[in-house]
């Protein structure tokens, strides 16, 4: 099992080439970065973790732009987003986005992506909530296609376009591996194991749960070692990641405050500390 950090990282933060080569160097595998375009002021929607909402939320960088900075200071680094917030993009722009970031980066993106749970964001990009689920399926299928195709077209319920040349194609093949974020629900096991890659479990119960992903694998006729779980927010602790470890969780993220390099660089000492729980 591979471990990684995720943090919001900010314009008051350490930076993203800073935390790269810190994380490069003590042997940590991702660097995991949320997204969040905006955030709206009226605060209908609660934070799921309860209010208030953390500061760093309306100040976090854009996680594209943070990761091509981290590519460019380190080789080995995978570069994750957690959760990218597909329904609120052009499928078309954005395809380019990943794609590019994998050439430049030398195939090492892995493509976190989610449903999102603030309102008020998503209707300001137009998007309507109840169909969110919907629309980042059928968005992120029709990246698929111009990830795949020298000549792609889509026709779908919110997604159409004609045959189409779009480059630069993704270095890894047959496209960087996409993570469904969220919890373990009928519809979520559905999208990893029709479109995805892997699931990043929001919320516990993975023992539990960890089977059924894996017989609606089988089900569909993939092989269901090849579905990767990613573990978010996990504790930085040796005996749930080496638990963790024992079900065959392919990564584990531990958090990191929202804060400058004097406060993050001593705990990644004392997460490589961890990397002999997480591989056992």
């Amino acid at each position: 099992m591979e471990l990684g950090v995720n943090i919001f990282l900010t314009d008051q933060t350490i930076s993203p080439q800073q935390l790269a080569r810190e994380l490069e160097d003590r042997g940590l595998t991702y660097l995991v970065l949320p997204e969040h375009t905006h955030i709206p002021v009226s605060r209908r929607t609660p934070y799921p973790m309860g209010d208030p909402l953390p500061p760093e939320y309306a100040r976090t960088l854009d996680p594209f732009v943070a990761l091509t900075a981290a590519a460019g200071v380190t080789e080995r680094l995978r570069l994750a987003t957690g959760i990218c917030l597909v329904a609120q993009h052009d499928p078309i722009v954005l395809a380019k986005a990943v794609a590019s970031l994998d050439l430049v980066s030398g195939g090492r993106v892995t493509f976190g992506i989610g449903y999102g749970w603030n309102i008020e964001e998503m209707e300001d990009h137009g998007v309507d909530p109840k169909r969110r689920r919907a629309i980042v399926r059928e968005k992120t299928l029709a990246m698929q296609r111009l990830w795949a195709d020298d000549e792609a077209s889509f026709e779908g319920e919110y997604v159409r376009f004609e045959p189409t040349w779009s480059w630069p194609k993704p270095v890894q093949r047959p496209r960087p591996p996409v993570i469904i974020g969220g919890q373990a629900t009928p519809t979520v096991f559905r999208h990893v194991v029709e479109y995805g890659d892997g699931w990043m479990p929001i919320g516990g119960g993975i023992k539990e749960h960890l089977p059924e992903l894996r017989r609606l694998a089988e089900e569909a006729g993939r092989d269901p070692d090849t579905i990767q779980v990613m573990v978010t927010a996990a504790r930085p602790d040796p005996g749930p990641l080496g638990h963790f470890a024992e079900l065959g969780v392919t990564a584990a993220v531990l958090p990191l405050p929202s804060a400058p390099a004097d406060v993050v660089v001593p705990l990644l000492d004392r997460y490589a500390a961890l990397l002999p729980a997480a591989r056992v």
